[in-house]
């Protein structure tokens, strides 16, 4: 096998490449094992496993070649031979011939029948051989189809013998007093019957058909007889069940075929009337199965051609000569179209055609309109081949015909069978150029062709067949004769290239027609320029072709005004926003290239369905205008001129106006979308950056009722960006009543409705204010400071402890970041205005206490969005202090953040994992500015080097708890990482958990030495436990990261000592549990337990006294647990108890039925506490007080 590098240039228009690679087959590499494969086909036929294997490695070899099936061709033969020996030997079994004929077949599917076939045995002597192994098999036996389907393509070569049949049934015709069947006879009731049945031999019943019936002798004799049998199959037949369907897929096969190989003979045209009758009998096109209306229609063209003489029409279109030499010889300039002689042309006149063809030909027309494409491409095809034995004006009428399709009332299926059959009679030179004129107008109609249906479109197939169509021209024209329609086309192409929504439709006219087009017309305006920019590779990506790659061919001035009509036309309505939004964000970018032309003429154009009823044709409008009017602002600064100097004032008027036929419209519709409001927003935000004189105007006030209802309503994440963006703007260019200084009236309205937004029972308000606070500038932030920040912290505080309101309090989070990073930092300031030592302490205190939100609900740990908002906020705030004033960041507050930071980079969902490690590197190795007070700051640095940053995969438990278990020999981090860790081992995913296990029994095998260092970490573990006793999140993951460590041994240097304090502590915890309601919990206990016994002294016998005490749970299935785990525990530690009575105490826990009722299994854990030495429980009874009224 060759591996060969492709390397590709990929030109954006501004120097950028992509490379390649492609892999590249150069030969058959896996001869050697294909053929000990063939030869242990003896060996191992019996063993169902050997096959099993042997099969599916022979499947793994050949699939290989399925793009390049040819590089098989030199080794075809040896695998056919050792394969045909195996069948031809007497004392082959049965089940190692199948097995052959399924490697047979495996090969012949890969290189395609028609070439296989070819190679397979055709003489004399194979005839019956074949025949009598064919006769054997039985048809209905599931497990051996590739016999038969391998056996029928055999015998359908081997019928191509040059003599009678007769001849082979010489002294064969009776054999004990028997008489035998021809083989003649034999071959068509084989072939009739295979053609009735349901599975893949059918397909090879056909081609046995098509040979044998084409056999002089066969056709003469049996021909006739086999097209009454097909045509009286198809009439007692029908489409309703299963089996009528494969019987007329099977006679319908074998009739095309048969049409195929006889093609146009005396004896096909006398029966041609009949099975053209028997098929409109049937009405195929009326066929809910699409593989049956495909086979009618391919019959149906063959019936149509056998009407009409095999001739090739004089009239036709001819581009050069049919001879490469001539084409060779012929100099560019003398490269004429040959024209049809008048002799020629009056030898058409006398050409009569069969009134049967006018029906052919409409059936063909009805197939262009079918709903499956596999029927349309056979009805254009048909097309193409009856057309070209037409004379002429019958012809063009066929053409007239095929251009009705391209009717708006036709649907979709119409359209795109009307693209290929022009394809096809334009490939074949029998659309005129005096057609062109009609044509390619609807070829640029199908260019853009998109009809909403629904919830979104339909047209995709169309374009990608309309590209296909410019293809076949480009290929059969001279260039002179496409000159008038080259522009018209390019413009066409390249706009389907660069704007198209589908990835296949962009591509067929970049990586196919604008080749054809520039190779091979020459014409194609600044084809070379546009293809390298707009190449195969380039346009997969659609925002790059919008943004990027649309304005460089835009610089063409040929492209311009037919790039931007489209977009205005077609695009800023349409069905899908994503479409629309990117089609406003080019029309930015194209505005330089002709700004009169936006200026005048498309801004006007878009006023109207910014106010219209089309909710996605207003929605794009709005966008267009507001991104328009923004472009001509930048490009007025260039020349010092105002935006209201480049476009009228009527337009400006109109763009003024817009936000009240929206306001208007939401009150007339109570359900008016948002995202109406969102767009409109996005035109305050680009009117208000373009500067446009309003300021003191009514207007303003009635953008600001907009963008705070829309606040107060609630839109999307997406949208709401819009929105506070919207207001930013406005802010930075009407709220100043001189620069640098707030309008005191507006700073008190707007922050005072936002704080009291903070408090509002919904929850879109309450994320709308904060991020309105996060995004107003800092001169509106100024004696503000800390009224906002107090604002967003109680809400945060609150809703915390309500588990309530959760993307309130990450907006929230975020919002104190914003607002933070937007004042000045001074260590002397006030708490007013600026970051100083007096708020720093409560700032990073908010911020951290929203790092312990664990919130979760029905979407799960919904709090990880507060808490990785959280450590966005944390850094960039550090980072700004630390830049400035830090002087007045504490030591205790970065040691906390770079210990939750820690915590949370060990937790368990990679997300949260990777932001919290990138947030901890980024913090550690900032140089510029460097974070004051990192503890331990150079063995951080010695674990986590500057490489780290780039190189280490946060989301990767296998790299990133290798990393955080070193910490845990860190004092200073040593809690929040056993923490963090504590959820990730005692988790549920299962490389989470193996990676993060691994890492920290690496950590403590490298302790067991040092006691003093293990007893610490025992310490810090039993906190861990305790601080968390009722956090269900923590204990019962820590639970089972203790159970995990105590299997593993990691204390064994504890259990030297008798009653360690370490498990005394362990067992007094765990003990807390004990009541508890919850199974996971309880479990998790029990094994704990049984590792805690391996533990010397006095908690041994405790240990047991909680386990007895779980045998008689009012749980059964606890009981049954703790049976089980204790059965195990003695399995595992025998020095437990006494060596006398452990026979009888694993006998008692193996045989009582732990689900009884409790006082059946009472008695039994008595008897166990008297073997085990351990007091038996006493039950504790329960008073009720009864009170007594007066």
């Amino acid at each position: 096998m060759v591996l060969s590098e492709a390397e590709g240039g990929c030109s954006t228009g501004e120097g950028g490449e992509s490379i390649v690679n492609a892999c590249v087959l150069g030969g058959f590499s896996e001869s050697s094992e294909t053929r000990d494969l063939l030869s242990s086909l003896l060996e191992i036929h019996g063993d169902i496993v050997a096959v099993e294997f042997a099969t599916q490695r022979f499947l793994v070899i050949m699939n290989r070649y399925q793009e390049q099936p040819h590089l098989l061709d030199p080794h075809l033969e040896w695998m056919l031979n050792m394969i045909l020996e195996i069948v031809r030997c007497e004392h082959s079994a049965s089940s190692l011939v199948h097995l052959s004929f399924k490697f047979l077949y495996i090969i012949c599917k890969v290189r395609g029948y028609k070439i296989f076939m070819q190679l397979l045995p055709h003489e004399v002597a194979d005839v019956q051989p074949v025949l009598d192994l064919l006769s054997k098999q039985d048809p209905k036996d599931s497990e051996t189809w590739e016999t038969r389907y391998m056996l029928l393509l055999w015998l359908s070569m081997t019928c191509l013998i040059p003599f009678d049949l007769y001849r082979l049934d010489g002294d064969l015709e009776s054999e004990g007093g028997k008489v035998r069947e021809p083989t003649m006879d034999r071959i068509l009731a084989i072939a009739k019957s295979y053609l009735l049945v349901s599975d893949t031999p059918r397909d090879a019943a056909s081609v046995l058909v098509s040979k044998f019936m084409t056999r002089p002798d066969v056709k003469q004799k049996s021909l006739g007889g086999f097209l009454d049998w097909s045509l009286t199959t198809i009439s007692q037949t029908d489409d309703q069940s299963m089996k009528d369907i494969m019987v007329l897929d099977g006679a319908l096969q074998s009739l095309v075929n048969i049409q195929i190989t006889l093609r146009s003979s005396f004896f096909l045209l006398c029966t041609a009337p009949a099975i053209m009758q028997c098929l409109e009998q049937k009405q195929l096109s009326e066929s809910s199965q699409a593989m049956l209306r495909k086979l009618g229609v391919k019959l149906i063209q063959r019936l149509g051609l056998t009407f009409l003489k095999p001739r090739l029409a004089v009239w036709r279109y001819q581009r050069g000569s049919r001879s490469l030499a001539a084409n060779l010889s012929m100099s560019q300039s003398n490269s004429v179209a040959t024209a049809a002689t008048p002799d020629a042309e009056v030898m058409e006149e006398d050409y009569d055609i069969p009134e049967e063809v006018e029906t052919v030909i409409e059936h063909l027309l009805l197939g262009l309109k079918d709903k499956e494409t596999i029927v349309r491409w056979s009805a254009a095809k048909g097309i193409g081949r009856v057309t070209g034995r037409l004379p002429k004006e019958l012809a063009d009428e066929v053409v007239a015909s095929v251009l009705d399709c391209f009717s708006f009332q036709e649907t979709d299926n119409a359209w795109h069978g009307g693209c290929l059959a022009l394809a096809e009679l334009g490939r074949r030179g029998l659309l005129l150029p005096s057609r062109l004129t009609d044509v390619v107008p609807l070829i640029v109609k199908s260019l853009s062709y998109d009809e909403k249906r629904g919830a979104c479109s339909v047209g995709s197939n169309v374009r990608d067949a309309a590209c296909y169509v410019c293809w076949s021209f480009a290929r059969a024209y001279e260039p002179k004769e496409l000159e008038p329609f080259v522009t018209q086309i390019a413009s066409s192409l390249v706009i389907t290239a660069v704007f198209d929504r589908n990835v296949n439709c962009r591509r067929a006219p970049s990586a196919a027609v604008c080749l054809s087009c520039v190779c091979q017309q020459g014409t194609f305006p600044h084809g070379i320029d546009i293809l390298t920019a707009a190449d195969y590779y380039a346009v997969g990506n659609l925002n790059h072709c919008y943004l990027s790659t649309s304005v460089y061919i835009a610089s063409f001035p040929e492209y311009t005004k037919a790039m931007i009509d489209h977009l205005i036309e077609k695009k800023i309505n349409h069905w899908d926003g994503v479409i629309r939004e990117l089609s406003t964000k080019a029309l930015h970018n194209l505005t330089p290239q002709a700004p009169d032309y936006m200026a005048t003429t498309v801004l006007p154009q878009l006023l109207p369905p910014a106010v219209g009823f089309d909710l996605h044709g207003r929605h794009g409008a709005i966008l267009a205008c507001a991104e328009i009017t923004h472009a001509l602002y930048k490009l007025g600064l260039q020349t010092n001129r105002t935006v209201v100097d480049i476009i009228s004032s009527e337009c400006v008027d109109a763009l003024k106006n817009i936000h009240q036929t929206v306001s208007l419209s939401k009150q007339a519709n109570k359900n008016f979308i948002s995202f109406i409001f969102s767009t409109v927003c996005c035109l305050i935000e680009k009117l208000s950056l373009s500067k446009l004189p309003f300021k003191n105007d009514p207007v303003i006030s009635g953008w600001q009722w907009l963008i705070d209802d829309t606040i107060k309503s609630g839109v999307k994440d997406g949208n709401m960006d819009a929105v506070v963006s919207a207001l930013s703007a406005l802010c930075e260019e009407f709220y100043q009543a001189e620069p640098g200084r707030a309008d005191a009236h507006m700073q008190d309205v707007l922050v005072s409705q936002y704080i009291e937004g903070l408090n509002s029972h919904q929850m879109f308000t309450r994320c709308g204010s904060a991020l309105a606070l996060g995004c107003l500038p800092g001169f509106m932030i100024n004696s503000k400071l800390k009224q906002i920040l107090e604002g967003l912290t109680q809400m945060c505080t609150v809703s915390q402890k309500e588990g309530t309101f959760t993307e309130s309090r990450r907006d929230a989070v975020r919002a104190i970041a914003q607002v933070s990073v937007k004042v000045p930092v001074c260590a002397h300031g006030s708490p007013e205005s600026a970051l100083c030592s007096e708020n720093i302490a409560d700032l990073y205190g908010s911020l951290l206490n929203r790092m312990n939100d664990y919130t979760t609900d029905s979407r799960g740990d919904v709090g990880a969005w507060v808490r990785e908002a959280a450590m966005t906020s944390l850094m960039q705030v550090t980072l700004l202090v630390a830049g400035t004033a830090p002087e007045i960041l504490p030591p205790d507050l970065v040691k906390c953040m770079m210990c939750c930071l820690a915590q949370q980079a060990a937790e368990k969902i990679d997300r949260y994992r990777a932001h919290a490690g990138n947030v901890f590197l980024r913090l550690l190795h900032s140089t510029e500015p460097a974070v004051p007070h990192i503890p331990q700051q150079e063995e951080l640095l010695s674990i986590f080097p500057a490489e780290t940053t780039t190189s280490l995969n946060w989301n990767a438990p296998s790299q990133a708890f290798k990393y955080i278990a070193q910490l845990l020999a860190l004092p200073q981090y040593q809690y929040h990482t056993l923490l963090g860790l504590t959820v990730s081992v005692g988790g549920i995913t299962e490389s989470t958990v193996h990676f993060s296990s691994l890492s920290l029994f690496d950590h403590l095998r490298g302790i067991q030495d040092k006691r003093a260092t293990l007893t610490q970490f025992g310490d810090t573990l039993l906190r861990v436990f305790r601080d968390n006793l009722r956090n269900d999140r923590v204990s019962i993951a820590f639970l089972k990261m203790l159970n995990q460590m105590l299997a593993n041994s990691c204390f064994e240097i504890f259990t030297t000592e008798e009653n360690h304090p370490f498990c005394l502590d362990l067992l007094a915890l765990c003990k807390e549990f004990r009541k508890t309601k919850d199974i996971s919990k309880l479990r998790s206990c029990i094994s704990v337990f049984c590792g805690l016994i391996q533990f010397q002294g006095d908690v041994r016998k405790k240990v047991l006294s909680q386990l007895l005490m779980l045998l008689c749970h009012s749980f059964p299935v606890i009981r049954k647990t703790t049976a089980g785990q204790m059965y195990e525990m003695l399995l595992t530690y025998d020095d437990v108890i006494d060596p006398e009575v452990l026979d009888d105490v694993m006998t008692l826990l193996s045989d009582t039925n732990w689900l009884s009722d409790l006082a059946t299994v009472r008695t039994q854990r008595n008897q166990l506490c008297d073997w085990l030495g351990v007091p038996r429980p006493q039950a504790v009874t329960k008073v009720t007080r009864i009170s007594v009224g007066r």
